[in-house]
């Protein structure tokens, strides 16, 4: 089972960053599905969201923002993995990452503020037993390096 990403919304406000995730998961080779629920406002229909990819191999991918709560709602109610990736707010000077960050004891989510980071986690993740994915981590962490060789290589030659 190739396994897949469920990037959970905590509104519909946070669909063009969640876009951004998939774009990368997309790249990765990771299927991907989008779903909204809120921890605050309707905890009963994360629950079963959960509850419907119970049986299935998937990380969640949550997205929200202010008082990041679904991420650790997540976490704490699915023995899967969850990816905290709350979208930066300058309106707040970035601090409402601190509720995706301190969390209470007993919760595992990892926490990124990069679509690309997230969604490198989660390919990761899912490479630990499914070999194509392993070489397309590998595929596109080796172009990154080579960017950057190339960068050197052009560099250089100013003066």
């Amino acid at each position: 089972m190739a396994g897949k990403a469920v990037i959970i919304m905590g509104s519909e406000r946070d669909l063009e960053f969640s876009r951004e995730i998939a774009k990368y998961l997309k790249l990765l080779g990771v299927i991907y599905e989008f779903r909204v629920a809120s921890a605050h406002k309707t905890p009963i229909a994360v629950l079963e969201i959960l509850k419907e990819f119970e049986n299935e191999k998937v990380i969640y991918v949550t997205v929200a923002g202010r008082s990041n709560a679904l991420s650790a709602f997540i976490d704490v109610n699915t023995a899967k993995p969850v990816v905290a990736i709350p979208p930066y707010s300058e309106k707040f000077g970035g601090t409402d990452i601190y509720s995706s960050l301190r969390v209470p004891s007993g919760i595992g989510s990892v926490v990124t503020i990069e679509p690309e980071g997230a969604a490198i986690a989660v390919a990761k993740i899912l490479a630990l037993d499914n070999a194509e994915l392993l070489y397309n981590v590998r595929t596109y962490q080796d172009g990154k390096k080579q960017e950057l060789e190339r960068a050197n290589e052009s560099i250089k030659k100013l003066k």
